[in-house]
């Protein structure tokens, strides 16, 4: 029991998380409080810039194994699958009907850049090492539940043109990926050149971020309080925990480091907000879009932020334990 309030008291009591509940707190009283929207975007680019850089510098310190291999295979099952179990969770618990069960189930399949880059905090202020090819794995696990979630809905028939184009060209994909590969091509010399820019703001651009994120949670739920039944909310929070048990298994069977695979069962346990809102846009319009980005920012992103970090982060040492 100790070790566990211990936990909850170091990944709680910290800036960033409690900067996300002042979010919270003045966005649910409607309070004026706003990050402009050209800073939000400055703090997001960097945050999905430094790192990625940083797990392509980590990438090439750490040796070539079969693991990278098994992870990124991983990663692709585990995102188009998880957004069929969401999918028949949500036939059973709520009034949904297919196309939208599919577009609320492509949401949670995807993942949450803004948890994991949390996670990777988390990790780093821990002295916790990591794979750096987790990078990697968060980018792959962007568009695979695209196409589960067009599949559980219309069939082959909806992945179009601009659909596709839409996946691959994602923003947060591209500067994901693209500084990863910097980072490779770079290495400790990048690094070294960087560096300083990359980790000293890091901790407190974080911070605005997640109190703009924590803004955006407060006053979405407030304005869509009405739309969300229980069933949902249950969904909201089932959800998440069932796909960090998916994402334990997994990291162990793979052979992932303690970070490895806390990491990985925070992918599985996300939800996108970003990616999947603006692919499933073009491809099933018809979709009710409210439902899907309140659930996935206004319950499960706080619910990971404020408690699921740190479950996921005690069955990580737990099963690394035994």
């Amino acid at each position: 029991m100790a070790d566990i309030l211990n936990t909850l008291h170091l990944n709680l009591i910290t800036p960033t998380i409690l900067f996300f509940f002042l979010g919270i707190f003045a966005g649910g009283l409607k309070s004026d409080l706003a990050i402009p929207d050209v800073a939000a975007k400055f703090m997001s680019i960097y945050l999905l810039f430094a790192i990625g850089f940083k797990g392509g510098v980590s990438f090439v310190e750490s040796p070539l194994t079969p693991d990278l291999a098994f992870s990124a295979l991983a990663a692709v099952v585990l995102s188009f699958i998880i957004p069929v179990f969401g999918y028949l969770l949500l036939r059973v618990l709520t009034a949904l009907d297919k196309i939208d069960a599919a577009a609320v189930a492509g949401h949670y399949g995807s993942i949450s850049i803004v948890t994991f880059v949390t996670a990777v905090s988390v990790l780093e202020n821990l002295g916790y090492d990591y794979e750096g090819y987790m990078v990697a794995v968060a980018a792959i696990m962007e568009a695979p539940a695209i196409f589960s979630a067009l599949w559980l809905a219309r069939g082959t028939r909806s992945l179009s043109r601009p659909v596709l184009r839409e996946i691959a060209l994602n923003g947060s994909l591209v500067l994901l990926l693209g500084s990863f590969v910097i980072g490779i091509i770079t290495g400790t010399r990048g690094m070294a050149e960087i560096g300083v820019f990359i980790s000293s703001p890091f901790t407190g651009i974080l911070c605005l971020f997640l109190l703009d994120m924590g803004l955006k949670a407060g006053r979405n739920i407030f304005q869509s309080r009405h739309q969300v039944t229980t069933g949902l909310i249950v969904f909201g929070f089932a959800m998440p925990l069932f796909c960090a048990a998916i994402g334990a298994v997994t990291s162990i069977l793979i052979g992932l480091s303690l970070g490895g695979t806390f990491l990985l069962m925070v992918l599985c346990a996300s939800a996108s907000y970003i990616a999947v809102p603006a692919a499933l846009r073009l491809a099933l319009p018809d979709s009710n879009a409210t439902i899907p980005i309140t659930l996935s920012l206004g319950v499960t992103f706080p619910f990971n932020i404020s408690l699921g970090l740190t479950l996921y982060l005690l069955v990580a040492e737990y099963l690394h334990k035994i």
